[in-house]
């Protein structure tokens, strides 16, 4: 595609499955974005709501064109990003605390694994992706509304378990402390002249 001289600019639409109404998602739309196009020209793509806008005052009419091209290509691919860590917790509203144990119990499916060296660090950081359509799928289902509710339950069923488990302890130390005898009154020693009558042997 080959630009008018005049033209300068370029933008093209973002659906909103790409962002998925998140704003740290539309902010990792624009680093990948920019991270292909050749370091000069990086600054030059935003990703904004709704739209991705190329603007590149300065460039030559070939250089637009070749850049147009690239975001061209990358848009096509954009919505099937995987999302990473922040990006779910945005989508999603949820807390970091929250991602990891219902990452650990299944409930959010990761598709995979991404390690990266951040600036700064001496060692890489592996993290959990996820697949966008699965996102979606919990973000539209209202999912985590529900999943709180039954982490919510979870722990006063593990309470009251708990609470029940400690009076039973309770209940074997007074025993204990009793010589294991019952605090039921003695049937045999309320009898008149059972002594005489077990002596007999008239129960063996």
């Amino acid at each position: 595609m080959t630009l008018p001289a005049s033209q300068r600019s370029i933008e093209w639409p973002l659906a909103s499955s790409a962002t998925l109404g998140s704003a740290t998602r539309m902010k990792g739309l624009e680093r990948e974005l920019r991270r292909r196009l050749p370091l000069a020209f990086r600054n030059d793509v935003a990703v904004e709501a709704g739209r991705v806008l190329l603007c590149m005052p300065e460039a030559e009419p070939g250089e637009l064109t070749a850049a147009s091209e690239q975001v061209g290509e990358a848009l096509a691919k954009v919505a099937d990003l995987p999302v990473l860590p922040r990006e779910v917790e945005d989508i999603l509203s949820i807390s970091s605390r929250e991602r990891h144990k219902w990452l650990k119990d299944g409930r959010l499916k990761s598709m995979g694994t991404r390690t990266i060296k951040l600036r700064g660090r001496s060692k890489a950081v592996t993290f959990h992706v996820f697949d966008p359509r699965h996102i979606e799928d919990v973000l539209d289902g209202d999912l985590p509304v529900l999943w709180r509710d039954e982490d919510a339950q979870a722990v006063v069923e593990t309470r009251r378990r708990a609470a029940a488990k400690a009076a039973l302890t309770r209940a074997g130390k007074g025993k204990r402390k009793t010589g294991g005898r019952s605090s039921e009154p003695d049937v045999h020693a309320s009898l008149e002249g059972w002594d005489a009558f077990d002596a007999e042997g008239l129960l063996r």
